[in-house]
């Protein structure tokens, strides 16, 4: 699958840092570099604008050592970019840790991941089949 891409950004593109990784790291673009308190959140760009072809999504993740060292977060995990889009691509971190973090300009911040979907088409019904599990849901399954 090929995306057409602008980078208005000062940085490279995204790239996939290694032969099995599902994910492209995008950065900040900042003018300078910027403190989120506790629980403080905030859209940071990425000079990025997509053209991904329908029936595709790209998903906007958060980076995993960012969560564990910093406790920033994407806000709305994952974000989905729609094909039909085509402003520039945001991030929305959120500072879930007890202390003030910063984040610099050209940081890695999120990563984005490309997924294939299926449109769904309704079909009202006044039942559903029944099953094992039934209407359990939040933890239900497990024992404890």
């Amino acid at each position: 699958m090929k995306v057409r891409v602008i980078n208005k950004s000062p940085y490279d593109l995204p790239k996939y840092e290694t032969g099995a990784s599902a994910g492209m790291d995008v950065r900040a673009v900042l003018d300078q570099e910027i403190t989120l308190k506790p629980l403080e959140r905030t859209l940071i760009k990425t000079g990025l604008f997509l053209e991904i072809p329908e029936g595709y999504e790209a998903q906007v993740r958060p980076r995993s050592g960012l969560a564990l060292k910093k406790g920033l977060t994407v806000l709305n995990a994952p974000g989905t970019i729609d094909a039909d889009y085509r402003g520039e691509v945001g991030v929305i971190l959120v500072n879930l840790s007890n202390e003030a973090v910063t984040i610099e300009p050209g940081e890695r911040v999120a990563q984005l991941v490309f997924a294939e979907f299926k449109r769904a088409q309704w079909d009202v019904a006044e039942s559903l089949t029944e099953t094992h599990r039934g209407a359990g849901g939040f933890g239900s399954t497990g024992t404890k």
